[in-house]
């Protein structure tokens, strides 16, 4: 093989082959996964899946790549979501009860937490929802905390941030503020009193 040859079988099509990681993998893969994999810079491998996420958003395609943290994935359109559930005979997941949303947000704005704060906040035993979000694989075991007893810290997983389709934490809705309690005075006159 002459030394040309060589040089062209080494070429790839770094786009084509980012495809095909992502697609291979099915999970999500690091940026310095890929940028390793195809020997490029971090930046590099950066660019190229922006630009790929882009072309496939452009395009409109049934399936698109998707930013977790440092990540990205490929995934279906969630407006395709009926017609995938009626090819793969899915039934379609019991939506999370009120309950299970306000751990959910206890621990994703305050993580990592113990269940002891989640209960201390909601003023309720919280045992049965946690377990049932981490089934879901919406929280997960971060550790332990260093105290007597040792208890666990929950905080979000990447499937969290899939199914709330945010790249990062930081795109969580700001809390809304506290309301300034006024002086007894003013909210008798308020009132009429």
């Amino acid at each position: 093989m002459s030394e040309t040859a060589a040089n062209e079988s080494k070429e790839i099509n770094i786009p084509a082959a980012i495809e095909a990681i992502l697609f291979a993998n099915g999970a999500s893969v690091e940026v310095s996964r890929i940028a390793q994999a195809l020997e490029i810079t971090e930046e590099e491998a950066q660019r190229q899946l922006t630009a790929l996420k882009e072309e496939y958003d452009r395009a409109q395609r049934g399936i698109t790549i998707i930013k977790l943290k440092n990540s990205y994935q490929m995934a279906s359109r969630k407006e395709y979501a009926p017609q995938i559930r009626t090819v793969m005979d899915l039934r379609r997941n019991t939506p999370l009860s009120q309950a299970a949303l306000e751990v959910l947000a206890v621990i994703a704005y305050n993580q990592p937490v113990t269940k002891a704060f989640v209960e201390q906040v909601r003023g309720v035993d919280c045992s049965g929802v946690i377990g049932s979000l981490c089934a879901k694989d919406l929280i997960e075991e971060k550790g332990r905390l260093e105290l007597p007893g040792r208890p666990l810290l929950y905080g979000t997983t990447e499937n969290f941030l899939r199914c709330f389709n945010i790249a990062d934490l930081e795109e969580l809705p700001p809390l809304p503020e506290e309301k300034q309690e006024e002086p007894d005075g003013q909210a008798q006159e308020e009132n009429g009193n």
